[in-house]
């Protein structure tokens, strides 16, 4: 339990930053339907599969620069 205590300072804000990139992500795939690579379900099981490099790796390659 000292463990997790030690940690928990640095734990809680990485899982606030992932849940956010997460929920900013799903949010952009979902209302967009044109992307650089992949579809729609694809860069939804990245985003929600690869925690916290899966939204990254969406904003970098497969966003589209359409609206």
């Amino acid at each position: 339990m000292e463990f997790l205590n030690q940690y928990l300072p640095f734990l809680i804000p990485v899982a606030i930053l992932q849940l956010a990139l997460m929920i900013t992500a799903l949010i952009h795939v979902l209302r967009h339907s044109h992307y650089k690579c992949g579809n729609r379900v694809l860069w939804i099981i990245v985003v929600v599969v690869v925690n916290i490099i899966g939204p990254i790796l969406y904003f970098i390659l497969g966003r589209s620069d359409e609206s």
